[in-house]
């Protein structure tokens, strides 16, 4: 009844959460790259996401993440810095532009009216006989 993604080598025993193998292909180069400065990158940006992507998906604390996930101070500090940097919206407008152009849409199709009703539970003739009545 789980949907198990479908990875070739995994490096753990996958959860549900996890990127498969063509969903890292769409988003691998959406990540930022290394600067070439400083020091070198040493974490498995798949791995990271796949922790991200479990937290939001069980809703469960950074720090009750499964121990065969990156340490939850690394994958923290990734989710941060990419929220601050705008990593994720740039993610979601990419992914975005890329389905709507495979789907052959162009413009938006979703259109929004705002209106306001108050329902009563009375007919407003009771209503305000009551009222004249209490004064």
């Amino acid at each position: 009844m789980t949907r198990l993604p479908d990875i070739a080598n995994p490096q753990h025993k996958p959860y549900p959460s996890d990127l498969s193998d063509a969903e890292w292909e769409i988003l691998k180069p959406l990540l930022p790259q290394a600067k070439g400065c400083g020091h070198p990158v040493e974490v498995d940006f798949r791995e990271i996401l796949n922790g991200i992507f479990y937290v939001q998906r069980t809703g469960c604390q950074w720090e009750m993440m499964p121990h065969d996930l990156p340490p939850y101070s690394t994958v923290y500090g990734y989710f941060k810095k990419w929220q601050r940097k705008g990593v994720w919206q740039k993610m979601h407008d990419e992914v975005r532009h890329k389905l709507r152009k495979k789907l052959v849409r162009e413009d938006s199709t979703v259109a929004i009216a705002d209106s306001q009703s108050v329902k009563t539970t009375e007919p407003r003739g009771r209503s305000t006989a009551l009222m004249a009545a209490r004064r």
